[in-house]
């Protein structure tokens, strides 16, 4: 049996960071991230959403963003339980929509943003091949032929588009359209040579709010794809946050 990536706690200091995953993704999406926090004396807690690193595609598509912004809800509800006052939450592409949720929504959150998060729509986006070529994989890891993965995969293509599309409604009326709520310094990271979403969206995100008062800090790794958090930028990311962590706890 393959081991399945679990979600860890890391507790050192009184600033709790949440660190939310990447869609199909994992906690080990952002571990890296996470233990460099934790030298740096952060408490880190990366949940996993409902459905994700079961090993099952199908798993995923059985789930839905309202039950994720749930996951997210409980994730801070469980750092709260423990004693936590200090919370800032990130997230990686589908984890950045629900911190962004979070901290429109949660006025005690001190702070947090977004890593390669389509926050704003655009048409850009290779999303759903990717989830079919991840889907593959994990198949074939079960010991499925090629023969036997036709239908599942024939099945999967439009429950993947389906459920994109349903993330794509969720985020334009209880995202998008509260982004005026967003009053802390945000922090926005994005690769130039994102090959999942369009990077643009970033900048757009970065524009908006700025225009509407919202503090921001933009970091635009250009050489870098989507998953920043383990990717070439990953060292820089890191600095970055520390940095933007650093400014909000003054």
């Amino acid at each position: 049996m393959i081991k399945q990536p679990e979600p860890f706690l890391f507790e050192h200091g009184d600033h709790a960071v949440i660190l939310l995953h990447a869609y199909s993704g994992s906690a080990n999406d952002v571990r890296l991230l996470a233990r460099v926090l934790e030298r740096d004396n952060y408490t880190v807690y990366g949940p996993q959403f409902s459905g994700h690193a079961t090993g099952r595609p199908q798993d995923i598509l059985a789930q839905s963003p309202a039950r994720w912004w749930q996951d997210t809800q409980q994730a801070i509800s469980f750092m709260r339980q423990k004693g936590y006052t200090k919370i800032s939450i990130f997230g990686l592409s589908l984890g950045g929509l629900f911190a962004t949720l979070a901290l429109e929504r949660d006025a005690q959150l001190c702070g947090g943003g977004t890593f390669s998060s389509p926050v704003l729509s655009s048409e850009r986006n290779q999303v759903a091949p990717m989830f079919i070529k991840l889907s593959q994989q994990q198949l074939k890891q079960q010991g499925m032929t090629s023969a036997e993965q036709v239908p599942i995969l024939a099945a999967l293509k439009p429950a993947v588009a389906q459920q994109l599309a349903t993330i794509n409604q969720f985020v334009t009326t209880e995202i998008t359209a509260h982004l005026d709520q967003l009053t802390k310094p945000f922090f926005i990271g994005q690769g130039g040579q994102d090959e999942l979403i369009d990077a643009m969206v970033a900048k757009r995100l970065r524009d908006r709010l700025r225009g509407q008062g919202t503090p921001v800090d933009f970091h635009w790794y250009a050489d870098a794809g989507h998953v920043i958090t383990v990717n070439a930028a990953h060292h820089q990311l890191e600095q970055d946050v520390l940095t933007y962590l650093k400014t909000i706890n003054k």
